[in-house]
């Protein structure tokens, strides 16, 4: 029985844009029960199909032709009051980013009633009710506490969850999820997938699964449709498209993932371009009349040394501190003891005064470069205000940031251009040119990958590579994906609670891992039966 029949799709985009379609005479089904899986880069129009299916198309983007039959009904062109009726009854939809999906004012809890509310369903009592079952049935922990929790004192996969009891909250017969799980660690997107599938099984609905990432399709997918520039060039039962991909743009996708393939391995440096000695934050709330003070050690007692030229791959999941180690080790965030030795010089001791003089010694590479960039400055000065402050002579900075531009593989006349000309991967390339910029000994990427398509991932690691090669740049790279970390790393040290668990070569942890909790964080990677099926290590 078929849920869902998109025809012939085009949808049109404002004048000036890099094409005419978002998508163009895209045609396909999903049946009752089913998970199609629809991939592609960005760019690709796959999220503007799901956009134009709940009503959400931004301004100057129209549909121009087609149809999408839901249940016999064109949704396309129902009045919006209907629509309204549709939207969370029907047809649901768990956004990419939770954080901004959700109200950062309103409470777990209200904001799943709201969902019984704006269709004027059951009493107070009964509301609340539902969306305790909810919770529980999405498997949140101490669903009591959850539903009086506000979104920010929830973690990522929390958070994701409570998205998807507000999807679930009036049983719809769609489910579309846009990109759920790309920016979860590995054991959290894990139970995100397991997740869709018993509700898939217990609900029957069909779910549309909007991904890059072809591990998560070779772990849920039923069918597969490929999506390039608008127009879909592959489709075929999952089992089809992975082990037989017709389309050499399919084929390329496919190239372009982080298999866990181990390179060869380089000699270990000598001279340390960072040492951690003892390193402690700790995070204190709460407190008061009758009330004990909650503490979090986000980083308790971690020491790890990273080589000049060395690669140092930092894994775990969310809350297990690593990002926090690789912010104190930048002295974004204060620490509460121990050492971060750069250059012999202690970061951690120095007065803020002091701090100015050596912060150039140690930049960052973030997770959302486009929030890191100043949308109103072009990149020549976001490339060029960090060395004229250190006393680099204009003319000097200027010259360097053109250099640097080169290297980064953008070219020179980048440089004029504002951050909201590039695309995510060309703004990831400005992140690393303009940490660059100042000269560092050591470069901390956190999560610097975690949110790019598969090939635009594997370009923008190629990069890292060929500088670590041609500039001995030393780099702690923070990451959730253990196939990445393979990809580029020469050692991995694994966080745990705020705890450094295991540390050893890349081979020693995937071939030979000493603790438990590594081998979780391993046969969690999505997709990891598959790449074995198919000759690749998992």
């Amino acid at each position: 029985m078929t849920t869902l029949a998109i025809e012939h799709l085009t949808i049109g985009l404002p004048p000036g844009a890099d094409r005419p379609f978002a998508t163009e005479d895209v045609s396909f089904t999903i049946d009752k029960g089913q998970i199609l899986c629809v991939v592609g880069e960005s760019g690709s129009g796959k999220s503007m199909t799901a956009n134009a299916l709940m009503g959400l198309l931004p301004p100057g983007v129209t549909v121009k032709a087609g149809r999408a039959l839901f249940q016999d009904q064109d949704v396309l062109r129902l009045p919006e009051p209907q629509k309204q009726a549709l939207r969370g009854a029907r047809i649901a939809m768990i956004f990419q980013e939770p954080m901004t999906a959700l109200n950062p004012l309103m409470r777990i809890g209200d904001q799943i009633t709201e969902v019984f509310a704006a269709h004027n369903l059951y009493s107070p009592a009964e509301r609340r009710m539902r969306a305790l079952t909810l919770v529980r049935e999405v498997g949140l922990p101490d669903p009591e506490k959850i539903i009086r929790a506000y979104p920010f004192q929830l973690s990522g996969g929390q958070r994701q969850r409570a998205m998807i009891a507000m999807a679930l909250a009036l049983e719809p017969d769609l489910l579309i999820a846009d990109e759920p799980t790309t920016a979860l660690d590995v054991t959290t997107q894990a139970q995100i997938l397991r997740l869709v599938l018993d509700l898939r099984d217990r609900r029957g609905m069909a779910v549309m699964f909007i991904t890059h990432d072809f591990g998560v399709v070779a772990e849920i997918a039923d069918t597969v449709i490929v999506m390039r520039e608008g127009r879909v060039v592959e489709r075929g039962a999952a089992a089809q498209v992975l082990g037989d991909p017709q389309h050499e743009y399919t084929r390329r996708l496919l190239d372009a993932i982080p298999t866990g393939r181990l390179p060869p391995a380089r000699p270990k440096a000598d001279t340390p371009a960072l040492e951690i000695k003892g390193l402690r934050k700790i995070y204190r709330t709460g407190g008061g009349l009758f009330r004990p003070v909650r503490e979090v050690r986000a980083v308790d007692d971690v020491s790890l040394t990273v080589g000049r030229g060395e690669v140092l791959g930092l894994v775990g999941e969310s809350g297990s501190g690593k990002s926090t180690l690789g912010r104190t080790a930048v002295r974004l965030v204060t620490p509460d003891g121990g050492q971060v030795l750069v250059g012999g010089v202690d970061l951690a001791a120095l007065s803020e005064q002091d701090l100015r003089a050596q912060r150039h010694k140690v930049q960052m590479v973030f997770q959302d470069p486009y929030a890191s960039l100043n949308p109103r400055q072009r990149i020549m000065g976001a490339l060029t205000d960090g060395p004229i402050q250190k006393g680099v002579p204009r003319a000097q900075a200027q010259a360097r940031a053109r250099d640097l531009l080169e290297i980064v593989g953008l070219g020179a006349d980048a440089a004029r251009r504002f951050p909201h000309e590039f695309s995510g991967g060309q703004r990831q390339r400005i992140g690393i040119a303009r940490a660059l910029a100042m000269d560092p000994d050591l470069i901390i990427a956190d999560e610097a990958v975690s949110a790019l398509d598969v090939s635009i991932q594997a370009q923008v690691l190629d990069l890292l590579r060929d500088l670590r090669d041609r500039l001995n740049l030393s780099i702690l790279f923070i990451t959730h994906d253990l196939r990445v970390a393979a990809q580029l790393c020469d050692r991995i040290a694994v966080m745990q609670k705020g705890k450094l668990v295991e540390i050893g070569t890349v081979h020693d942890i995937f071939l030979s891992p000493r603790q438990d909790y590594t081998r979780q964080l391993l046969a969690a990677v999505p997709g990891g039966g598959w790449a074995h099926d198919a000759g690749l290590p998992a």
